[in-house]
């Protein structure tokens, strides 16, 4: 057998990847609350109510993971992150799960040790402007000046889309989807760009929103989905499968509504295995089998939580498009619960 010497920095690793295989699970279920890292404000998606009780669409998941576990989806305490704060406070075990506007990319998932259990909402980074500024296009920005949140994805995808097209912008750096507002409201930039769906959701807080105009091109790729640390794939499995649970319910009609009628039994196998009738699939990650039922109980299925907090009929405003299910021309695919 060949000996095989270990560098200092692959034992770092090693005990790195041990320390963080400890169970999430054990650790959530002792302290009776999940700890989820969400944005710092951003309407629709997580935000604190006028009770001060978090709502949003990225909160959702995090409410399903709580049902799934502890059989409360309010046992949850939200931690406001920002671009800059949100890696740091999951690889320092500060929250169990980040439920907000994060894109999946390989160096996040590689080099900083994550593991992406899935995508919540396909978007893609787009521009905002004043409709005063009389622009139509993003290839009409040369020389403009563009508010941008600092740790995100955006920054390298604003360089990469003016270098690619010979045009120059200045940036004006902010922290926090809040500053951007502000900072855009005030004049301090031409243009703000995030992800469209971010873009819609500031756009719906304006006193004016018809004021404002998101430009048409989306100029990147960006899978924004739950994350978890690597290390504990047991956890990560849980977090996976409560979000394709959403995506399953809807896919197969189960409700909020109709759920407890469904729970007593159907001719659907792939119900019944969902809903924990059929087989022992929850026991497979130390849960029992109506886990999923629990987390559709807590806010619908994945279309509810849609429809309910940034659909076409909220101020949000935003249409299924991509995040259709794969049956309507959409990208969302549940893997088979069996």
């Amino acid at each position: 057998m060949k000996k095989i010497v270990f560098s200092g920095a692959v034992a770092a690793a090693a005990l790195a990847a041990g320390a963080a295989s400890a169970a999430t699970l054990d650790d959530v279920r002792a302290r009776g609350e999940l700890s989820c890292g969400v944005s710092t404000g951003l309407a629709g998606f997580s935000a604190p109510d006028a009770n001060g009780v978090w709502q949003g669409f990225d909160v959702a998941i995090c409410r399903a993971v709580a049902a799934a576990v502890l059989n409360d989806p309010m046992a949850v305490t939200f931690v406001p992150t920002t671009g800059q704060t949100r890696f740091t406070a999951l690889s320092s075990g500060e929250i169990d799960l980040l439920a907000r506007n994060t894109t999946w990319t390989f160096s996040r998932d590689v080099d900083l040790r994550f593991t992406f259990t899935g995508v919540n909402y396909y978007d893609g980074q787009g521009f905002m402007v004043s409709r005063d500024l009389g622009v139509s296009s993003a290839r009409e920005l040369d020389g403009a000046t563009i508010c941008i949140q600092t740790g995100t994805t955006t920054e390298l995808n604003l360089a990469d889309y003016f270098r690619s097209n010979n045009m120059n912008y200045e940036p004006v750096p902010v922290e926090t989807n809040a500053e951007g507002q502000q900072q855009y409201l005030a004049g301090a930039c031409d243009a703000y760009t995030t992800d469209v769906s971010g873009l819609a959701s500031t756009r719906a807080t304006f006193a004016d929103p018809d004021s404002h105009v998101i430009l048409p091109e989306v100029i990147s790729k960006e899978p924004l989905g739950p994350l978890v640390r690597h290390g504990d794939d047991e956890w990560s499995d849980i977090v996976m499968w409560t979000l394709f649970a959403l995506v399953a319910a809807e896919e197969y009609g189960v409700t909020s509504q109709n759920i407890d009628e469904l729970a007593r039994g159907t001719d659907n196998p792939e119900i019944n295995r969902l809903l924990g009738l059929e087989g022992e699939l929850g026991p497979m990650f130390r849960l029992d089998n109506e886990w999923a039922q629990r987390a559709i109980a807590a806010g619908g299925n994945y279309g509810e939580i849609f429809a309910a907090n940034i659909g076409e009929a909220t101020p949000i405003g935003l249409a299924r498009g991509l995040n259709a299910q794969w049956t309507q021309g959409g990208l969302l695919y549940a893997m088979p619960f069996r």
